[in-house]
């Protein structure tokens, strides 16, 4: 039997395109769910599709298919949407700008790689880290959009080297003597991609980036490294199957969205890229992760909602998150809450995860100044290995040289961790065991840990906290005491083992604290 060439693309179409022979898909991520959810559905698009091929496009890695691209998401979007295929080859193109009701499916062999030509992409007025400021244009993006969808088995790859700084001791020697070989800019023991991302340093020094324009912004475009993947505002959203990798900034950055479906994607950064985090949601409602995996330069699953006055004053928190059966390798955190949380996180289910060589495992940072509330989170069946620093940390100091010398009162800038649920977790061989820095006019509060193991370098210490309650809960350290405790109060530790010398030190003005007695 033949095929022809439309039917064979229709066909295609019908095999990737969400439908509702998928509803349901998640109805096990919500059995036993500790709060109220919405169910989360695909995205269904028209059935129709059309190749990027039939738009001029050529896969040689060569020609620029920026055009083609955008005709095709144009020609779609104009009979109401559809599906933009992308065959296998090697795509070279500028930013894609994505519209409602489009599927952008990869078929395997898909390679979409981003020219590394910074007059390709323009500059923007968009969100980053908590702050809506210049900053160039995204390789992906899609604003206000209902119905939108990135999926397949190709790989998309933001070309980030032309757009990070590199630190040398982040690298072997053979690795930064063939980085220094490509050109750039060397300064002490920082490459820089060109002069214009040094200048931008300077431009941007103190309250500089606050009062940046947008004649300035152009000229640095290069410090003003864009998220490779921003959606902003969109609803019904599916990222599934396609390898997201090599971003000039953050990698996936999904902001303001509702609906959210990341379902068995690979984000991938080198462990050297700066500000490389994978997958950052952000103040966005109804969220489902699952079965992906993550390799990255920083965090790695990460949750925010805006920064300081900025964040409180957008006032939409991050919830109703469920995260189920991921994996992260490298990464400054497997699954993070902040710092940037300004507008509050909330209802998050977190499990049958893993974090292997992450630098912290389970990691919930703010500081004073932040203000907004973390709560009502559920963590089970995680394991770790080989965490090279604290295998759960709430560090309310982040980034806080000098902590002042009068407590300050509580108010709208004060951050608050609470009511959070973990439980069947083990961690073989972190640095640390655990760390709870709280501050001291609003110490974390109600932090249960149950049926847990922690083999580490370290022991737990836990300061400015209250109401925790660790149950059956065993700390191994190689060294020092299993548990400091330092201004605490009423906290219970019961058919714990502390297995050390030491079990545990008491510092500080501790009350109402009963362990295993």
């Amino acid at each position: 039997m033949k095929f022809t060439k439309t039917f064979a693309l229709l066909l295609a179409a019908a095999m990737s395109v969400p439908g509702s022979a998928f509803a349901g898909d998640y109805d096990a991520l919500y059995e036993g769910l500790q709060f109220e959810m919405p169910v989360v559905n695909r995205p269904s698009f028209p059935d129709r599709a059309v190749s990027l091929a039939d738009f001029g496009a050529v896969a040689d890695g060569i020609t620029l298919n920026t055009k083609a691209f955008a005709d095709a998401i144009e020609s779609l979007s104009s009979q109401g949407g559809g599906t933009l295929n992308v065959p296998a080859g090697v795509w070279l193109t500028g930013p894609i700008v994505l519209k409602s009701n489009i599927n952008l499916h990869l078929d395997g062999g898909a390679l979409i790689v981003f020219a590394a030509d910074e007059s390709l992409y323009e500059t923007a007025y968009v969100v980053y880290e908590g702050f809506q400021a210049w900053r160039t244009q995204s390789p992906i993006s899609g604003y206000n959009l209902e119905n939108v969808a990135i999926t397949g088995d190709g790989i998309i790859d933001g070309n980030g080297g032309m757009w990070r700084p590199v630190k040398k001791d982040k690298m072997n020697g053979a690795e930064w003597k063939n980085l220094t070989a490509k050109g750039g800019v060397l300064q002490g023991n920082v490459w820089y991609p060109s002069q214009s991302y040094i200048d931008g340093e300077e431009i941007c020094k103190g309250d500089g980036r606050a009062r940046l324009t947008k004649e300035k912004a152009e000229s640095i475009k290069r410090y003003l490294r864009p998220v490779m993947v921003q959606l902003v505002s969109c609803k019904n959203v599916l990222l599934e199957g396609v390898t997201f990798q090599n971003s000039p900034a953050w990698n996936v950055h999904p902001l303001m969205c509702e609906n959210l479906i990341v379902d068995g994607v690979f984000i991938k950064n080198p462990d050297y890229a700066q500000n490389g985090d994978g997958l950052d949601v952000e103040s966005c409602k109804n969220v489902i992760i699952y079965r992906s995996t993550l390799d990255v330069g920083d965090d790695a699953i990460c949750l925010k909602s805006g920064k300081d006055e900025a964040g409180r004053k957008r006032g939409i928190p991050t919830e109703n998150v469920i995260v189920r059966d991921c994996r992260v390798f490298h990464g400054h955190g497997g699954f993070v809450v902040g710092s940037e949380m300004s507008g509050g996180v909330s209802n998050v289910s977190v499990s049958d995860c893993q974090f292997l060589g992450t630098d912290t495992g389970l990691r919930f940072k703010s500081c004073r100044g932040r203000g907004g509330v973390v709560k009502n989170i559920f963590i089970d069946n995680i394991n770790m290995l080989n965490v090279s620093g604290d295998a759960v940390t709430f560090d309310l100091y982040y980034f806080v040289k000098n902590a002042p010398k009068e407590i300050p009162p509580i108010d709208e800038t004060t951050p608050q961790f609470r009511d959070i649920y973990i439980k069947d977790v083990t961690s073989f061989n972190s640095g640390k065991a655990l760390k709870f820095n709280g501050i001291p006019e609003m110490p974390i509060e109600n932090i249960q840990i149950s049926n847990s193991v922690f083999t580490a370098r370290e022991g737990g210490l836990l300061s400015e906290s209250k109401g925790i309650k660790l149950n059956n809960v065993t700390v191994r350290p190689d060294e020092g005491p299993a548990m400091t405790v330092n201004n605490v109060s009423d906290a219970t530790f019961t058919g714990c083992t502390f297995t050390s010398e030491t079990p545990i030190v008491y510092t500080g003005t501790n009350k109402n604290i009963k362990d295993n007695k």
